[in-house]
């Protein structure tokens, strides 16, 4: 198979036989490349899974924008007329779920009672599923729980818990959503709003169908609803997916960057072989120059070494990070086929083409000394 790159390059051959000649020393350069290689592709692909694994359970929480009132402004609920202004500025695919809160005695069980966090929503089959029983719409009557408190208590619809003093059936046991949603039913009791004794709203969740009009939805909100006085904080969930997205990307950039450090040594491992040789190989090089080998020639060789041990090196070291990108995605996701992403090709591909430039450029002076010998010093030698 390599007979024809042979022919066509015979400097590959005279290197491929030259290296072969100390193949321990060669084998120990070789696996400094390696061992760059599989640090750089497999920390690169270690980074991407992480930030893989933190967007995914992030889920779709950049299209969520969060309407509350400004404290600062002395402004303590959201009363209707904020609503229907949220509501008529809204896009007719938004999602607009008000919120009512309040701090009341839940007993789940005979005996057990603390004090919870109970929201009042008006529309809650609008954002939530059910595992268990059916989320009634028009809600009017009972609670909705959330698996989290299920599974603690051993509370399944049809089940009866005391809020605040009255007896209320559970209707369904809620779906879990995104972990960071500020939806996420997971730990909530949830009655009508019309059961919540507050004189307003305490937050407006809106959920747009993408992060752009999410955006826009709240820039709209801000004119709207703040054009005389600043009643209300907007907060966009998509600014905050955005910097978590930014801080793990500069993460899998330092770790990339120290993992090039062990591309560095190996590289002056490279350089070391390759003055070793080339003062062992004086007279050969010198026998060279004399038979009519030019300077060129002479410098061919010896970076052709250099760079097969670079590719040789590399492709050992791209089959060994694809195994650890195997195992790292098995682990960090659960789905070690996620190794195939085109963001883990990337570290790989530019693992290998450092190490070989790396080997390249580490040849650089050795095979300049070999070249520039003088003939008859080298015979002398």
């Amino acid at each position: 198979m390599l007979e024809p790159i042979y022919r066509r390059f015979p400097a590959a051959l005279m290197a491929r036989r030259n290296l072969t000649r100390t193949k321990m020393r060669s084998l120990l350069a070789a696996l400094g490349i390696v061992i760059g290689v599989i640090a750089i592709a497999s920390l690169g692909m270690f980074g991407v899974s992480l930030r893989y694994s933190i967007t995914q359970n992030l889920g779709d929480i950049g299209n969520q924008v969060t309407v509350s009132p400004n404290a600062n402004e002395g402004v303590e609920y959201l009363n209707d007329r904020d609503i229907r202004d949220i509501q008529r500025v809204v896009g007719a695919r938004t999602t607009v779920t008000p919120v009512r809160t309040d701090i009341v005695e839940v007993q789940f069980t005979r005996g057990r009672s603390s004090q919870e966090f109970v929201y009042g929503i008006e529309n809650p089959a609008e954002v939530y599923t059910a595992s268990d029983g059916r989320v009634p719409e028009p809600y009017r009557s009972g609670a909705l729980i959330g698996s989290s408190i299920a599974e603690e208590y051993d509370i399944d619809s049809g089940s009866t818990i005391t809020v605040n003093g009255t007896s209320l059936r559970v209707r369904a046991v809620l779906e879990d959503g995104e972990s960071f949603s500020q939806l996420n039913p997971s730990n909530r009791v949830i009655v009508p709003a019309s059961q919540i004794d507050e004189p307003g709203y305490s937050q407006v969740y809106i959920t747009a169908p993408s992060g752009a009009e999410a955006n826009a939805t709240a820039m709209r909100i801000r004119e709207e609803l703040n054009d005389r006085e600043q009643r209300v904080e907007v907060s966009e969930l998509g600014s905050l997916v955005d910097q978590i997205r930014q801080t793990f990307q500069i993460i899998n950039t330092i770790l990339v960057g120290i993992a090039s450090i062990s591309l560095l040594v190996a590289g002056i491992s490279i350089l070391n072989v390759m003055l070793m040789s080339t003062v062992e190989r004086r007279e050969e090089i010198g026998v060279l120059r004399a038979v009519g080998y030019q300077k060129r020639d002479v410098l061919k060789v010896m970076l052709m070494e250099a760079a097969l041990l670079g590719i040789v090196g590399g492709l050992i070291g791209v089959v060994l990070s694809i195994g650890a990108g195997l195992a790292i995605n098995h682990y960090t996701v659960g789905d070690a086929t996620a190794v195939f992403r085109v963001a883990n090709a990337w570290y790989v591909g530019a693992a290998f083409s450092f190490g070989v430039v790396t080997s390249i450029l580490s040849g650089l002076y050795p095979a300049w000394k070999a070249a520039s010998e003088e003939p008859v010093e080298a015979l002398r030698g």
